[in-house]
């Protein structure tokens, strides 16, 4: 009875795995049908290929640049469809960050500031540590996120709009020198 128990337990963990831990699905592509140009740049639409390499790349130039520069080139997951999006279990989210797994965008984020927002959130998460970065206070990290990335929406929703404002007075008082020595110590 034991053998049977571990060999079921043996098989059932991978799909167990798959099914509900997200970064399995970010990092084992093969059976979703998202095809991967290259180590860090994948779509469910190759003919799309081009417009993805092109966010992809002037987002990793922004974010290095303006906030912080980023060790490891996450892998991002460019859902031109809804199946896609509904895979990676997206709901209304734009894009999606794994931790430093990877970022999954929406077919409604193809747009420099939803890739910009989603690569800041890899920055934090290996600036300060996924668990660290996953206890930041939420107008941190959201806040930080749509402030640097330049999103041109006048008024965001609640409470994003707030976060937005509450990092952009602290960040005012920071300043890029010392964001990340500050962000550690919230």
């Amino acid at each position: 009875m034991l053998k049977r128990l571990l060999l079921v337990g043996i098989f059932c963990a991978p799909v167990a795995a798959w099914a509900f831990f997200k970064p399995v699905r970010v990092v084992a592509l093969e059976l979703t049908g998202v095809s991967c140009i290259n180590d860090t740049l994948c779509t469910d639409d190759v003919s799309r290929y081009q417009e993805a390499a092109k966010l992809y790349d002037e987002a990793l130039h922004f974010v290095d640049l303006s906030v912080g520069s980023i060790e490891n080139k996450p892998r991002v997951i460019f859902c031109s469809s809804d199946t896609c999006s509904q895979f990676f279990e997206m709901g209304q989210r734009a894009g999606v960050n794994v931790g430093t797994f990877g970022i999954v965008i929406s077919p409604r984020a193809w747009k420099p500031y939803y890739v910009r927002h989603e690569m800041i959130h890899h920055l934090q998460n290996e600036k300060l540590g996924m668990i660290q970065a996953w206890r930041e206070p939420k107008w941190f990290m959201e806040g930080m996120a749509y402030s640097l990335s330049e999103d041109p929406r006048q008024k965001l929703s609640e409470p994003f709009e707030q976060y937005r404002s509450q990092f952009e007075g602290w960040y005012s008082l920071v300043g890029k020198e010392r964001l990340w020595t500050e962000a550690s110590n919230l």
